[in-house]
C-alpha cells in the first residue's frame, strides 16, 4: 500500500501535548474532593493516545484541561512547549453529544470555524467539501443536520473540529451514543481519517475494544483520585480493519485491559459503598463484610 499524503502537512510537526505532574481539585459542601492526582503523560506528534478506566476515575477532566475548559490545581498543562490558557483553534474538540447548529446545512457548519477565522468563501468551500468527501459525507453536504443519522451527525461534528486546521484533536466518548453496529463503522472511518491526517489525538472511551482498535498506546487509570496506572502500547499494524479484533494480539490485549480496570472498578466500588455509609453492611453479609459483595 503506498504511503498516504497528509491534507494538512504542518500536522506533523505539531502537537505536542504534555500534562506534568497535574492535580485537579473541587470543592464540594465544604470539602476538597481530589478528582486528579499528579498525573502525567504525553500524546507525541501524530500519536493516537487512549485514556481508559473507571467511572469518576478523571478521563474527561484531564480532557479538558487540555482542552484549556478547566484550569488545574496544581502542575502543567503544554502545547508544543507553550501553557496551555484557554480553549484555541490549535485544538479541535469532539463531545458524545451532537453540537452541531440545527439551521446550517452540513456543509456550512463544516465552514463556519474557517469563516471565524477570516479564510475566503472559495478557499473554505473547498476545504469543507475534501474532509466530507473523505468522511463519506461529500453528498449530504446540502443537508440539514436533522436529516441525517446519528453517526452522519457525528461524523460532521468530527469533521468540523478538523477544519480549521487544529493541531491536536481531543474526543471524548464521541461514539458513546451510538448503536453497536454503526460504531464499529464510526471507528473504522476515524482510523482512515487520523491515517490520512496524522493529527495527534487524545480519546477518551469506556470502551475497551474500541480503544484498542484506534491506539498507538492505551493510558489506564486508577479510580479516584485517578492517576496512571498502566501504559500499554498497542502492537497492531496500520492500517487497521475490523478482521483484527480477532487476531490473538488484540484479543490478549483487551484480557489484559479488562483486568487492569476491573482492579479498579471493584476499588471504585469499595470506596461508593464506605462513602456511602455502608460499612455496617458487613454484619449481613456475614463475617467476610462488604468486600464479599465485590
Amino acid at each position: 500500500m503506498s504511503a498516504v499524503t497528509p491534507l494538512h502537512p504542518g500536522h506533523a510537526q505539531g502537537g505536542h501535548i504534555e500534562l506534568r505532574q497535574l492535580g485537579i481539585r473541587f470543592d464540594l459542601k465544604g470539602q476538597t474532593v481530589t478528582a486528579v492526582d499528579e498525573v502525567s503523560l504525553a500524546v507525541q506528534p501524530g500519536e493516537f493516545v487512549s485514556l481508559i478506566g473507571p467511572s469518576g476515575c478523571g478521563k474527561s477532566t484531564l480532557l479538558n484541561v487540555a482542552a484549556g475548559f478547566l484550569e488545574p490545581s496544581s502542575g502543567l498543562a503544554q502545547l508544543d512547549g507553550e501553557p496551555i490558557e484557554g480553549p484555541g483553534s490549535d485544538r479541535g474538540v469532539v463531545f458524545q453529544q451532537y453540537s452541531l447548529f440545527p439551521w446550517m446545512t452540513v456543509r456550512r457548519n463544516v465552514e463556519f470555524g474557517l469563516k471565524m477565522k477570516g479564510v475566503p468563501r472559495t478557499e473554505r468551500e473547498s476545504q469543507a467539501r475534501t474532509l466530507l468527501g473523505l468522511a463519506g459525507l461529500l453528498a449530504f453536504e446540502h443537508h440539514y443536520p436533522d436529516q441525517l443519522s446519528g453517526g452522519m451527525k457525528q461524523r460532521v461534528g468530527i469533521v468540523r473540529a478538523l477544519a480549521t486546521g487544529p493541531r491536536v484533536l481531543l474526543m471524548d466518548e464521541p461514539f458513546g451514543a451510538l448503536d453497536a453496529q454503526t460504531r464499529v463503522v464510526m471507528q473504522e472511518i476515524l482510523t482512515n481519517m487520523w491515517q490520512r491526517l496524522r493529527i495527534s489525538v487524545l480519546f477518551v472511551t469506556h470502551d475497551i475494544d474500541e480503544a484498542v482498535f484506534l491506539s498507538d498506546r492505551i493510558l489506564v487509570m486508577t479510580a479516584r483520585p485517578g492517576r496512571i496506572k498502566a501504559e500499554l502500547a498497542v502492537p497492531l499494524p496500520r492500517p487497521r480493519t475490523p478482521e483484527m479484533c480477532n487476531s490473538p494480539a488484540f484479543l490478549a490485549m483487551v484480557q489484559q485491559l479488562k483486568g487492569l480496570i476491573r482492579e479498579e472498578s471493584l476499588a471504585a466500588m469499595g470506596g461508593e459503598l464506605r462513602e456511602g455509609g455502608l460499612a455496617g453492611l458487613s454484619a449481613e453479609v456475614g463475617p467476610q463484610g462488604v468486600g464479599a459483595l465485590l
